[in-house]
């Protein structure tokens, strides 16, 4: 019997990561409330006026070896983590406003906070974005990229990357911007090569998204997408990654109403309830809910939010309970919630013999409270992948889906959407790359 709760094999880790040494870049697509949130949360951890709250980086724990062993370290200090101290911020904005501006007008933080930030917050302005207003039809950007083509404008992100390369000493970059139109792959998006020439044409299928994706995957700078967008879930951008030893993953933050799916979901199927339907409807009133209220965004958004619930039950396992769920998702625009935003959500189950219950959840959430520490999670993260032989070139980082509502996995492979599962996943390869044991929470040698 194993003495550590292991799967019966010690890891074989490879090289352990690369130390974090020198200064790490964060480059942020779209500087509207999430990121400044991040940004400006960062900046007052920095300065001893609050705590991470909701950071695994920076506050959680992980178990290592046996329970009575009581060894459980900080994550921050088991790998080599990038220290906060060392984060530089820099991104793009289809808005000229610098980050205090944009978090004043985003209206998630007090101004007292905001006050006490503004000098370091101000320094901090946005370079033009490449914005196109097919792909985001709500929005009307002001300071944007212009450029020939498509390719072009790629050319210049490439240029911006650079420049600030110089700066620092690693870089990766994360899309807090908006969602965009429903698109699904096509020709254009199933190679390098076919993706370089579709840049050249301005093909329609390439979005903005795709274009920083491409920028950044091309310098092997990490990308991790925050949208429901189709943006690193392509051939060519998985080839990209693998080519340049660019770690991605993707797609859409996991915050309010799914985080609770995730919850809530597994814990149904593990005593084997079964659900008869599900209805989700939620207000919001800041510019992500503005550019939901589009048609064509909101789509991308639905097609993200109702994935979850089909794979984590599996309904062709358990047809007598789930086959037949009616599941539903709302989003309205309602401006005087701004970005507190409501989350209700009814569910119909049934238990013995049949039996109908009723569980009702509303979730009076602050969507850019909850993103801002999974976005400072997943550059981190990624900058860690970026610097460990064994992920840096395998693409797909599946171990960060404990973040996403739509979790990026290998084509044929299920996304595992049970927060739960997620969750041990993304401790077990942190315990892989540094060589520890994997724990299964079999504990059976406790009672020998």
């Amino acid at each position: 019997m194993s003495n550590t709760e292991q799967s019966g094999s010690k890891t074989a880790s490879a090289a352990k990561p690369e130390p974090a040494k020198g200064k790490l870049g964060i480059m942020v697509v779209g500087l509207g409330a999430v990121a400044t949130t991040m940004i400006a949360g960062v900046e007052a951890v920095r300065r001893g006026l609050a705590k991470p709250i909701g950071s695994l980086t920076q506050m959680g724990t992980i178990r290592l070896g046996k329970r009575t062993d009581n060894k459980s370290p900080l994550i921050k200090e088991f790998v080599p983590i990038a220290d906060l101290n060392d984060v530089v911020f820099t991104g793009w904005d289809i808005f000229e406003d610098n980050v205090y501006e944009s978090a004043a007008h985003a209206k998630v933080l007090d101004k007292e906070i905001l006050e006490q930030l503004k000098p370091y917050l101000e320094t901090i302005k946005p370079l033009p974005a490449v914005f196109d207003q097919f792909y985001v039809k709500r929005l009307h950007g002001t300071h944007v990229k212009k450029g020939n083509n498509k390719r072009d404008l790629a050319e210049q992100v490439r240029a911006d990357i650079q420049a600030f390369r110089k700066t620092v000493d690693r870089v990766v970059m994360i899309w807090c911007g908006s969602t965009e139109i429903f698109l699904e792959p096509v020709a254009v998006h199933q190679s390098i090569e076919a993706f370089e020439k579709g840049l050249e044409a301005s093909d329609p299928g390439i979005a903005p998204s795709q274009i920083y994706a491409y920028a950044a995957l091309t310098e092997g700078v990490p990308f991790a997408n925050g949208a429901p967008n189709l943006t690193v879930d392509l051939p060519a951008m998985i080839e990209l990654s693998k080519k340049n030893a660019a770690p991605i993953c993707g797609k859409d933050f996991k915050t309010g109403q799914t985080f609770m799916k995730t919850v809530l979901a597994p814990a149904f199927k593990a005593r084997l309830l079964g659900v008869s339907g599900w209805y989700s409807t939620n207000i919001l009133g800041n510019r992500d809910g503005e550019v939901l209220d589009d048609p064509e965004s909101f789509k991308t958004k639905e097609e993200s939010k109702l994935g979850s619930l089909e794979y984590i039950f599996q309904p062709e396992l358990y047809p007598d309970l789930y086959k037949n769920i009616f599941h539903k998702v709302r989003i309205n625009y309602y401006p005087p919630r701004g970005d507190n935003k409501e989350g209700w959500d009814n569910i119909d189950i049934f238990g013995w013999l049949g039996y109908p219950m009723q569980i009702k959840v509303d979730f009076l959430c602050r969507d850019s409270i909850l993103a801002a520490p999974i976005g400072l999670d997943l550059v981190l993260f990624l900058d860690l992948a970026k610097r460990t032989q064994s992920l840096r070139s395998i693409g797909i980082q599946e171990w960060l889906s404990f973040y996403f509502k739509s979790p990026q996995t290998r084509e044929g492979l299920y996304p595992e959407h049970d927060l739960f599962i997620q969750s041990m996943k993304l401790k077990n390869t942190l315990r892989h790359v540094m060589g520890a044991d994997l724990i299964t929470h079999l504990g059976l040698e406790y009672y020998d």
